[in-house]
């Protein structure tokens, strides 16, 4: 079954991930898009991200939401018609989406070597735990890129800097859970963090 996991961390808070397996045409046929949308996914270049978006779409009819339920901001901050807070991700084969009473942040990544090339960009008080020689290095990594992403798509503030205003409490990947703080222009905000590995995948999501 495509709907590959549903958790709910609490009450007010559900994620639903879905293992990509469908085609396109299967995944097309099977829902219907808002005026505009359709075009947008006839646009897309890669198959690929076309099945994460239209996935997306099934996702959110797990939920009870049709396509046209959703709206975006300026920002590119995504929206529910209902007022509820959602965030969405897709990597890959997997898709994610958290919808919430609260403000909520998601993101899915693809553990890769190559994230030790790009660390530098997005790491700095963390690498002051970190040790390149641990065996589950490339997977902290992963972690922590996934958390900064949940984080900034929650903040939703242009400017934002992943390695200047995020850092990562220190955590061990059988934790499943951390604590990240944003500081952000003379104030810190405070969040919770959860994590999951899955078929050589991460996910993490971050709530208030």
């Amino acid at each position: 079954m495509p709907l590959y996991k549903s958790i709910t961390p609490n009450s007010q808070t559900t994620v639903k991930i879905w293992k990509i397996t469908e085609s396109y045409d299967d995944l097309f046929n099977s829902i219907i898009l808002k005026p505009g949308n359709s075009d947008r996914v006839l646009a897309m270049k890669s198959e690929l991200h076309q099945r994460g978006f239209l996935s997306v779409r099934h996702i959110l009819k797990e939920f009870g939401y049709q396509d046209s339920d959703l709206y975006y901001d300026k920002n590119g901050k995504p929206h529910l018609n209902d007022g509820k807070h959602i965030s969405i991700t897709h990597s890959y084969t997997f898709s994610a989406v958290i919808i919430s009473e609260n403000v909520v942040g998601i993101d899915i990544e693809k553990q890769r070597d190559k994230i030790t090339m790009i660390a530098h960009k997005f790491i700095d008080y963390e690498f002051e735990y970190l040790s390149f020689e641990e065996s589950d290095y490339i997977k902290k990594l992963t972690v922590i890129w996934c958390i900064k992403e949940s984080l900034y798509k929650l903040f939703a503030t242009p400017g934002l800097s992943f390695k200047e205003h995020c850092l990562v409490i220190p955590f061990a990947i059988h934790d499943e859970s951390t604590v990240a703080w944003i500081d952000y222009e003379n104030k810190k905000y405070r969040y919770s963090l959860n994590f999951l590995e899955f078929e050589g995948f991460t996910c993490a999501y971050a709530l208030e």
